[in-house]
């Protein structure tokens, strides 16, 4: 793409997903290209080109009280297989296991798939609980759900939002925790890290997080939620040419009534602007000291991740216990289990099996 046609089709972006300059130029500095012109999914191991179907939904899901929640879940695979957790992020869904779950349900799992707080169905028990999205309460989360379900201990998978949680639940309750699939590695933090400034570049990959920190960008994030999710997913995943039904079809789990103040929660309180609930103070102090996670892991990275992400060189050191970083290549990027299900689900099966 030479440079006038990249100007002008960041311009048209820039118009039809939020209007804002101030957006635009995160886009521009961030390298993002033109979703029209972005290599076609069809040639790694996305969902497919824009042309291909898009695959079935879960069907119908089950709904179980676990904890503060009643949890909206999808579940796949024998009853007395193996379980396995797959944990979504932010602004996606469960359906980014859309073809991981069948792949893991077919080789004898048993695959539970939760939308997080404030997604899909899944809703606060009490009208009147907090609408917390500290990290501690998303990983507590977990462990209610395998509570309520049964499960003793499990395999866990994720990434953004979905891989801190499983990584939190194995550095916090490793006798839950199996075997681990982490995108992006070790992704623990704390209030007080949030504060410490990183190099303006850096800065600027977040800037996301700093628009929330304001009135006008909870406002705006409320008002514009489907459009700022749509400009999220083409900066993580520049190459990835997903259609408008499967956006759609995931966008549809962010109309959950507490979904805005969950995430605006989320990131004001990394950034220490926002208190959590006491009875989460001892887990997030321990949290705060980067503990090591000793159960078995294999940590994935797209090699067109356009979100933040440390270096897997940084963080080997997290991993204690048997331990493999994987690089997953074709233009793959932040939605790596929806983009890659295969290399996802194998990364699972491996892990699983070797633990």
């Amino acid at each position: 793409m030479d440079e006038a046609k990249d100007h002008e089709a960041i311009d048209q972006r820039r118009r039809r997903v939020i209007g804002a300059a101030a957006m635009t130029f995160a886009a521009v500095e961030l390298g993002l290209n033109s979703p029209a012109k972005a290599a076609s999914s069809g040639t790694n191991q996305a969902t497919g080109s824009a042309a291909q179907a898009v695959p079935n939904s879960f069907g119908p899901l089950r709904q179980i009280d676990a904890g503060v929640l009643n949890v909206g879940y999808a579940e796949l695979g024998p009853a007395d297989g193996a379980p396995v957790i797959l944990l979504h992020g932010w602004p996606y869904d469960i359906h980014s296991y859309i073809d991981v779950a069948p792949l893991l349900a077919s080789k004898g799992y048993r695959v539970i798939v939760p939308h997080l707080r404030g997604y899909g169905t899944t809703r606060f028990l009490a009208s009147d609980a907090m609408r917390n999205g500290q990290p501690a309460a998303l990983a507590a989360d977990t462990t209610a759900l395998m509570d309520a379900l049964g499960i003793e201990k499990a395999t866990i998978a994720g990434y953004d939002w979905g891989a801190r949680t499983a990584n939190i639940v194995a550095a916090l309750w490793p006798e839950r925790c199996k075997a681990m699939v982490s995108v992006s590695g070790y992704l623990i933090g704390s209030q007080q890290a949030g504060k410490v400034p990183l190099p303006p570049k850096a800065e600027l990959q977040w800037w996301y997080q700093f628009y929330f920190a304001t009135d006008r960008g909870r406002d705006g994030y409320e008002k514009y939620t489907h459009d700022f999710a749509r400009l999220i997913w083409q900066l993580a995943s520049p190459k990835w040419n997903f259609d408008d039904a499967t956006f759609q079809r995931s966008a549809a789990a962010f109309d959950n009534p507490d979904h805005v103040a969950i995430v605006i929660h989320n990131y004001r309180w990394r950034l220490g602007l926002a208190e959590g609930e006491a009875q989460y103070d001892d887990l997030e102090k321990k949290l705060a000291q980067a503990p090591v996670i000793a159960v078995p892991t294999i940590t994935l990275e797209g090699d067109a991740n356009g979100a933040p992400h440390p270096d897997a060189s940084a963080y080997a050191k997290m991993f204690s216990g048997k331990y493999q970083h994987r690089v997953i290549t074709g233009g793959i990027g932040h939605n790596l289990p929806q983009e890659g299900p295969q290399a996802f689900a194998d990364a699972v099966v491996e892990v699983a099996a070797g633990s």
